[in-house]
């Protein structure tokens, strides 16, 4: 958020565990409906496999989000 605030197009990263408290979150500092890709819950325990693939999920999802 902070880097939307000084003009440069940003977009969260959230694991499917943590979706509604950056909902909560974002409304509280006032960006609400602030943009984030979603990704599997956990990633602590993920392979390297699994999380280059969830990051090429964030990216395709992030990417229309800056274009916006």
């Amino acid at each position: 958020m902070k880097a939307e605030q000084l003009g440069i197009p940003a977009f969260a990263i959230m694991t499917s565990k943590f979706v509604s408290a950056a909902e909560l979150m974002s409304r509280v500092l006032g960006a609400e409906n602030y943009p984030f890709a979603v990704i599997d819950h956990p990633i602590s325990s993920a392979s390297e496999h699994d999380l280059a693939h969830q990051a090429e999920q964030a990216v395709k999802t992030g990417v229309p989000l800056l274009m916006r």
